[in-house]
C-alpha cells in the first residue's frame, strides 16, 4: 500500500477570488517506492495549527502580544500551539509524485486570535504545523482500484513569511480593518432597513461627524462604512459621534464600527 510524504514548498495571496484565500503548494511524494503505484485521486484533509514558540519576537511585537500571551516572563507557560483552521482539497492523479494547491481561507477578524497573532508581527515568519489525513485510491499492478488511508503521523511544517499575510490583507481590504460591534447595538442600528454613514477623521483624536446618507457630499475623503444611528445613550458601547448643532433632539447620535477605511 502506497505511504506519502508531503511538503509545503510555498505560499502566495490567491488574486481575483470571492473571498481571501492563501494558496499552499504542496508536494506529495510516496516514500520508500521502488515502483510506484499509480494514485488515482487522494481526498486531502489538512488541520493548520500555530507555533509560536518557533520564532523569536521583537519588543514591539511582545506589547503586542500580550493580550494573547500574557506578559513576556509567563511565555514558558503561554506560548502554546493553537489551532488556525481546517481545509481539504481534491489532489488529481499523479505517480510518484504530485504537486497540489491548497486553498485556506483567511478573514480580517481580530475577534480571532489567529488573525491577532499576525497583525502583530511586523516581520520574519509565521510557524505553522500542517497535520494531514484523508483517503486516497490506487491502482494494483492488476487495475484494480483500491482505498486507503492516510497514516495519521503525516505532518509537514512552514515558515509563512508575515509579509505574505500582510500582501493578502492589503489585496482584499486595502486600508482598511474590521471591528467588533455588540450585538444589540448591530440590532438597533440595522432595524427597519436605515443605512447611515459617518465621518471618520483621520486623526483618532480628532473630532467626528455624523452625516446621513443624502448628506454624503459633506462627508470627509476619509468616510467608509462607519455606522451611526439615533438611539438612546446607554444602548451604545464604546463610541459615540457628535450631535449636530442643528438638528437638537433629546435623544444623542450615536455610533459604532462596522468597517473603517
Amino acid at each position: 500500500m502506497p505511504d506519502f510524504e508531503f511538503q509545503v514548498e510555498a505560499a502566495e495571496p490567491q488574486r481575483r477570488a470571492a473571498t481571501p484565500l492563501l494558496l499552499f503548494k504542496l508536494r506529495i511524494r510516496e516514500a520508500a517506492a521502488a515502483s510506484p503505484a499509480p494514485i488515482h485521486s487522494i481526498v486531502l484533509n489538512c488541520q493548520i495549527r500555530i507555533e509560536p514558540a518557533r520564532r523569536r519576537y521583537s519588543a514591539g511585537e511582545q506589547q503586542r502580544l500580550r493580550e494573547l500571551f500574557d506578559a513576556p516572563e509567563r511565555w514558558g507557560q503561554t506560548l502554546r500551539p493553537f489551532l488556525w483552521t481546517q481545509a481539504s482539497v481534491l489532489v488529481p492523479p499523479f505517480t510518484g509524485a504530485g504537486i497540489a494547491d491548497l486553498p485556506v481561507p483567511c478573514i480580517s477578524d481580530f475577534c480571532l486570535a489567529a488573525t491577532r497573532y499576525f497583525s502583530a508581527l511586523e516581520e520574519g515568519h509565521i510557524p505553522l504545523c500542517f497535520l494531514f489525513s484523508g483517503t486516497f485510491f490506487y491502482r494494483t499492478d492488476a487495475q484494480a482500484l483500491q482505498v486507503g488511508q492516510i497514516a495519521w503521523d503525516r505532518e509537514a511544517y512552514f515558515r509563512l513569511p508575515a509579509s505574505t499575510w500582510r500582501e493578502l490583507m492589503d489585496l482584499y481590504y486595502p486600508n482598511s480593518a474590521w471591528m467588533c460591534l455588540r450585538k444589540d447595538v448591530f440590532d438597533r442600528l440595522n432595524a427597519g432597513g436605515r443605512k447611515w454613514i459617518a465621518g471618520v477623521p483621520n486623526s483618532i483624536d480628532a473630532p467626528w461627524s455624523a452625516f446621513t446618507l443624502g448628506q454624503r457630499k459633506s462627508v470627509p475623503a476619509t468616510a467608509c462604512g462607519f455606522v451611526r444611528a439615533v438611539v438612546p445613550t446607554s444602548s451604545i458601547w464604546p463610541w459615540r459621534a457628535r450631535r449636530r448643532p442643528s438638528r437638537p433632539s433629546s435623544k444623542t447620535t450615536k455610533a459604532g464600527f462596522i468597517w473603517l477605511s
